[in-house]
């Protein structure tokens, strides 16, 4: 895989510097900390999310570094001293990463990332990590919604012009295709990260050539076992179609080939299709896949499939590459303990909404499964607490406390591994092909089919144990105590 060269040491936020540079006049930055990342809610409303862009944030993390125009430009900004500027110069990270596997599926208000540093190199990398992990969550979980509403049809990426940007279009595609896509047309992304590349002609092949004919018939001359022809330049029933046909018979099937699809970009989808099927079984082309593309998402894809629409391949672009229908992912990057003196303090954020509240302190996130195979619930405890597989088990719901609750017959995996050591991976990086496979894995084997609806999905339930709860709630009302 090739990876990115630009130096994103400078890709953070203003108040990462004024703050690191605060942390280091006061000679605290010895002192570790413990920073989480999660998110808080699922998008679009759906039961679940997928974690993509660890691989880029490991990579961020071991090359992270200031050169001297960097150095110059906050030398120019007048706000640093030239102690602070000489250690920026030397600045590498040296922290551990505690994070989920790349491709699992996940949870709100569960600690999908752990940072654990040296104050100032934990600070130093907050919006590159959030960037990193919101934008390619965001797009694996959309592009698994429409995948999963294409029902076992094949989904290509064709998104790339409506980026937001260069960065978008090619980690989108990546994104795209851990959340289940089979092929991208963005031919960087399909270098970089080895996605297989897809696509023919636009309309306006088609508009320069003489006629429709004469363009299907000179693509079919130069590509006679890969001929996709887009039929609705002029008119689909009565030009693309018979001219698709006639190039088939004439040019393709004397040479041993086969038309292998028609792609319709616009009209009327499901009638369009139901049309094109009927005219091609009758021509003898039952192999030949009908594609549709324009302005495509789960829920069109689903109209169409709903309408019986014969649609072999989709091409989505705009609507999954943006996320459209809901834009952004939120993860979020809070303090949840400090280290002093060798001892760890749990830290918590307190807020009048309840919902911001955060999960205080070291802790491990395990996910529970039935002795069926399958995810119930998350369970946040101690760090250092190891509930054991087949025991019964009491813990607390945090939403109703009241309840007495107890796993039975239950396995617990711990869902964080460390992925980073001392500022160096650990560990072969997984292949794209493997991150992709552990997400259909998980869809296929653990997570209830209820989760993954569209519509009011079963919500997955984030559990404590009884010694957590009872962490968080004390020192809740320690702070409360202190604000009196």
């Amino acid at each position: 895989m090739q990876q990115d060269e630009r130096n994103l040491g400078m890709l953070m936020d203003f108040y990462e510097m004024t703050m690191s540079y605060g942390y280091f006049e006061k000679h605290v930055n010895t002192d570790r900390v413990a920073f989480d990342v999660f998110f808080r809610k699922n998008p679009d409303g759906g039961g679940f999310a997928i974690f993509a862009g660890l691989e880029q944030i490991i990579d961020y993390l071991e090359n992270i570094h200031f050169d001297e125009s960097d150095i110059e430009y906050f030398r120019s900004l007048g706000f640093f001293s030239e102690r602070f500027l000489h250690f920026l110069g030397k600045f590498k990270f040296t922290g551990d990463v505690y994070a989920f596997k790349e491709g699992s599926i996940m949870y709100p208000n569960e600690p999908v990332i752990t940072i654990v540093a040296p104050l100032i190199d934990a600070q130093l990398i907050e919006t590159a990590v959030l960037a990193m992990m919101n934008h390619q969550s965001l797009i694996a979980t959309k592009a698994n919604r429409i995948v999963r509403a294409a029902k076992g049809r094949i989904v290509s990426d064709f998104g790339a012009r409506r980026a937001h940007n260069a960065d978008a279009a090619v980690y989108g595609a990546r994104a795209s295709y851990i959340g289940g896509c089979q092929s991208t047309a963005t031919v960087l992304a399909s270098k970089m990260f080895n996605i297989p590349v897809s696509g023919t002609m636009a309309h306006s092949w088609v508009m320069y050539h003489d006629s429709e004919y004469d363009a299907f018939k000179a693509y079919a001359e130069l590509y006679p076992d890969e001929c996709v022809f887009l039929i609705d330049t002029y008119d689909v029933m009565n030009s693309g179609l018979p001219n698709a046909i006639k190039v088939a018979k004439e040019i393709l099937e004397p040479r041993g080939c086969r038309l292998k699809g028609v792609r319709l970009d616009s009209g009327d989808l499901a009638y369009l299709a139901k049309g094109a099927r009927k005219i091609l079984d009758d021509a003898d082309l039952t192999d030949c896949k009908i594609i549709a593309s324009n302005s495509l998402d789960e829920y069109t894809i689903m109209s169409l499939l709903n309408q019986g629409g014969p649609i072999d391949v989709f091409g989505v672009g705009e609507r999954m590459i943006t996320a459209k229908s809901d834009p952004v992912f939120g993860a979020v990057y809070k303090i949840a303990a400090t280290e002093r003196k060798g001892q760890w303090k749990p830290c918590i954020k307190v807020s009048e909404s309840v919902e911001k509240i955060t999960n205080p302190g070291l802790k491990h996130v395990y996910r529970v499964y039935s002795d069926e195979g399958k995810a119930i619930a998350e369970l946040l405890t101690l760090a250092g607490e190891m509930p054991r597989n087949g025991e019964p088990y009491s813990y607390v719901d945090p939403e109703k406390p009241w309840r007495q609750l107890q796993f039975a017959n239950c396995t617990f995996k711990n869902m964080q591994e460390l992925v980073v050591e001392n500022g160096k991976r650990v560990g072969p990086s997984p292949s794209l092909e493997e991150i992709r496979r552990y997400v259909v894995d998980q869809l296929t084997n653990e997570i209830w089919e209820e989760e993954q609806r569209f519509e009011n999905p079963h919500k997955h339930y984030l559990d404590m144990s009884l010694d957590y709860y009872g962490m968080k709630i004390k020192l809740l009302e320690e702070m409360g105590a202190k604000t009196v």
